[in-house]
C-alpha cells in the first residue's frame, strides 16, 4: 500500500495518512456511541438491524463477509508479490495458481479439522507483523536521519483524482476495527471499553502508518513503482539481509491474517444462518469435527477466486467500498437510536449528530470515488443480498445474534 500511495500522491501521501485517520475518527465517534448501546455480539449488523430493520441488517450482515473475503483476498494477493523476493516467478499465472491453492487450501483444510488447530496456527504468527513493521520504521528513521533528508523531495504532482482514490485505499488500511465488535458479546464490559480500544487503536495505527509513509517516501528513489516497498527500504538501509528478513515477517504476517478469519468468519456466516438471517446451508456441521464445514469451504472457494482473478489494489478498493457503505449506515443509525431510546447508550459524543452527517457524507463522497467495475461486484453482492432478504423475511424473524457461535 505504501507505494501505491506514493504512485498516486508522492511525498503528500504522508499528509494523506493523516486525512483518511482525521475521517475514520469521525467515523469511529459515531461507532462509540452507537456500540455503546449494545452489550451483544454482531457488531455493524446489529446496529443496522436494530436502527433500520431486518432487511438493512441482512444487506450489512451480507458485507460484513464480503468485506472479509475482499480483504484475504487482498492479502492473498500481497502474499504471492513478497513471495517475489525470494522466487522471482511467484507471479507467474500457473505459479500464482499452485500458490493460492496451496496458501488458501492447507488453511481451510486445518480449520475444517477443528478450532483448536486454527487457534494455534493463528496465534503463532502473530508477532512477525508489528516486527517487520518496527523494523522498518526503526532503521529507516535512522538512515534518513543520518543522510539528512527529513524531508522527502517532492516526486508526483498529485492528480485531481488521486487524494480521493488514495482515501479509499486507506480506509481498507484503518478498516476491520468493527471486527472487534462483532464479537462484543464475548467481551467483559465492551459498552465501556470499545471507545477507548477504538481511538487507542486509531491513533497507533496512524503513527505507525505515518512513520512507515515517511520512510518508504524518503528512502526509496522510485517509489511509486516499488512491488514490495518495505523490503525495498530494508535492502537499502541494512542490505539483502534485511530485506529477507522483512519479506519473511511479511509473509508470516499474511498468513496468520489469513489463519484468523479462515478460522473466525466461517463462524460468523454460521452464527447468521442459525438465526435465519443467512441461507441455511451456512449451518450445517460436521458430523465428526463439529466445525461448519460448508461456511469454511465456500469462504476458502470464494477468497482463492477472488485473489486469482484480482489484484491486491483491486481487492482492497472492493473492501474499502463495502466497508464504506455499511460504515455510513452505522453513522446514520446514531440519530435514529438516539430517537427510538430502545436501549441506553453508555457513551453521548458531543455534537453526535453532526459527526453523523459528516460520517455519511465522508462515505458517500468516497463511495462515489469508486470505479466502475468495482461498483458493478458491489452492486452484485447488494444484490445477492436482496434475495436472501426476500427468502428470509417469510420466516419467522430472529432474535439477537447468540454469543459465542463466531469462534
Amino acid at each position: 500500500l505504501p507505494s501505491i500511495l506514493s504512485g498516486l500522491l508522492g511525498r503528500a501521501s504522508i499528509f494523506a495518512v493523516m486525512v483518511a485517520a482525521f475521517a475514520m475518527g469521525v467515523i469511529m465517534a459515531c461507532f462509540c456511541e452507537v456500540s455503546s448501546r449494545f452489550a451483544q455480539t454482531g457488531g455493524p449488523y446489529l446496529y443496522a438491524q436494530a436502527a433500520f430493520g431486518r432487511f438493512l441488517g441482512i444487506q450489512v450482515a451480507w458485507l460484513v463477509w464480503f468485506v472479509r473475503l475482499t480483504s484475504c483476498a487482498a492479502n492473498a494477493n500481497l502474499f504471492v508479490i513478497y513471495l517475489g523476493e525470494f522466487w522471482p516467478h511467484a507471479g507467474q499465472p500457473a505459479a500464482k495458481v499452485a500458490i493460492l491453492t496451496l496458501l488458501i487450501g492447507i488453511l481451510a483444510i486445518i480449520n475444517f479439522f477443528g478450532v483448536r488447530a486454527g487457534t494455534r496456527v493463528s496465534n503463532s504468527f502473530t508477532v512477525a507483523k508489528l516486527a517487520s513493521l518496527l523494523l522498518v520504521i526503526v532503521a529507516g528513521g535512522i538512515y534518513l536521519v543520518g543522510m539528512h533528508r527529513m524531508i522527502p523531495a517532492a516526486s508526483v504532482i498529485p492528480a485531481p483524482h488521486a487524494w480521493p482514490r488514495a482515501i479509499v485505499l486507506l480506509i481498507f488500511a484503518y478498516g476491520g476495527f468493527e471486527a472487534a465488535l462483532i464479537s462484543a458479546g464475548e467481551a467483559k464490559d465492551p459498552r465501556r471499553d470499545a471507545p477507548f480500544g477504538l481511538f487507542a487503536a486509531l491513533i497507533t495505527c496512524a503513527i505507525i502508518y505515518a512513520l512507515i509513509q515517511w520512510v518508504v517516501v524518503g528512502i526509496l528513489p522510485d517509489p511509486g513503482h516499488s512491488d514490495r516497498p518495505l523490503a525495498d527500504v530494508a535492502r537499502i538501509v541494512i542490505g539483502h539481509s534485511g530485506a529477507a528478513l522483512v519479506a519473511v515477517g511479511a509473509l508470516f504476517s499474511i498468513y496468520g491474517y489469513l489463519s484468523g478469519n479462515i478460522l473466525a468468519t466461517p463462524r460468523i456466516t454460521f452464527a447468521l444462518a442459525e438465526s435465519g438471517d443467512f441461507p441455511s446451508a451456512f449451518a450445517r456441521l460436521h458430523p465428526r469435527f463439529r466445525t461448519p464445514y460448508f461456511s469454511i469451504l465456500v469462504f476458502a472457494v470464494v477468497v482463492w477466486l477472488l485473489a486469482l482473478f484480482g489484484s491486491f489494489a483491486g481487492n482492497a478498493t472492493l473492501s474499502a467500498g463495502s466497508r464504506l457503505f455499511y460504515y455510513g449506515l452505522v453513522c446514520a443509525a446514531l440519530p435514529v437510536l438516539r430517537k427510538k431510546q430502545s436501549s441506553p447508550a453508555l457513551l453521548h459524543v458531543p455534537g453526535g449528530v453532526v459527526f453523523a452527517v459528516l460520517g455519511v457524507l465522508i462515505c458517500a463522497a468516497l463511495l462515489a470515488q469508486i470505479e466502475y467495475d468495482k461498483s458493478l461486484i458491489l452492486l452484485a453482492a447488494v444484490a445477492v443480498a436482496l434475495v436472501n432478504w426476500l427468502i428470509a423475511r417469510k420466516r419467522k424473524a430472529p432474535g439477537q445474534m447468540r454469543p459465542g457461535l463466531h469462534g
